[in-house]
């Protein structure tokens, strides 16, 4: 039986409640009587005697958009003490977030997604294991190789690898002048990777965001991006609408499905872009309150139904 449950996330002052995904997660908890704490990935320890911990604050979430959380005072708890984490911290993706996935692996408790499976599966990297649904794509360091690839497919998108929200995309024209300025720009603040696909003219008409639930399809949103936009997120303008899944989705769907599972990353979000499969994320997944309002759905309790049957 669960009795509490931690949040480990961004500061929950600053959430939007009528789009955030952990609010409707946290607001389904408080519903069942869970008690409910919060802690930064930050302040998560691990100390050879006493294990995994963390200093955390008791947390309320309210329905005042101007103050969507009410925090208690700090304490110092164990994890083996709190029946379920949620890992629901935004990206990037890098060694921080890395190294929580290490510390939580090693917490007596249930912790979703997976802490191994997340990190494991890169939003942008995890998906290459399923080229078969994929556009084109390149992920290399090698200026020459993404120039190469370039005058290879014509359009293209480049993008950070460990980048989120639709931050750091651009779309390049087949003649276009000015990958040569991008790369430098894209280098010159890490060494990391980049991402260049194939462009699909069609994101006009849409990004299907898929929400997975123990691999199954929970349900589904239509992005469209605004004119002249190829980013379809919603936070960056994309309009939300009702979709339909198409026989090509459904078969992607089920390609994923026990990879999913075998993962532990009960709660899922892919991305499909006219029949291609551009990103899985897994990390910290949207889309819970716009597949809600167009299906009628009550994907938050489905997800703690699933979670009480682990």
């Amino acid at each position: 039986m669960i009795k509490n449950v931690a949040l480990q996330m961004d500061i929950p002052h600053n959430i939007d409640i009528t789009s955030d995904s952990s609010y409707m997660l946290g607001m389904e908890a408080q519903k069942r009587g869970y008690q409910l704490y919060y802690y930064p990935p930050e302040l998560l320890s691990w100390d050879s005697r006493r294990g995994v911990f963390a200093k955390m604050q008791t947390l309320k979430f309210t329905q005042d958009p101007q103050k969507p959380a009410e925090l208690g005072e700090t304490e110092t708890i164990n994890l083996a003490a709190i029946d379920v984490v949620l890992m629901r911290q935004d990206p990037p993706f890098d060694m921080g977030y890395i190294t929580a996935t290490h510390l939580l692996e090693q917490a007596e408790t249930c912790v979703v997604n997976n802490p191994s499976g997340v990190r494991n599966a890169p939003e942008k990297i995890w998906v290459n294991l399923f080229k078969q649904f994929m556009p084109h794509s390149l992920i290399s360091h090698d200026k020459d190789e993404i120039k190469q690839f370039h005058r290879d497919i014509g359009e293209i998108i480049i993008k950070p690898l460990y980048g989120n929200g639709g931050f750091g995309i651009f779309k390049l024209d087949k003649d276009d002048t000015n990958l040569d300025a991008l790369l430098e720009l894209f280098f010159a603040q890490d060494n990391i990777p980049l991402i260049a696909q194939q462009y699909l003219p069609n994101i006009s008409k849409g990004d299907k965001r898929v929400v997975l639930i123990d691999g199954e399809i929970a349900g589904a949103i239509n992005r469209v991006p605004q004119k002249g936009n190829v980013r379809s997120n919603l936070h960056v303008g994309g309009i939300a609408e009702k979709a339909e899944l198409t026989k090509r989705d459904i078969e992607i769907c089920e390609g994923l499905k026990q990879p999913l599972k075998q993962e532990g990353l009960l709660f899922a979000g892919i991305d499909i872009i006219d029949g291609h499969l551009t990103e899985i994320n897994v990390t910290s997944p949207t889309g819970i309150q716009e597949i809600n309002h167009f299906n009628n759905a009550c994907l938050q309790s489905d997800i703690w139904n699933a979670i009480e049957k682990i």
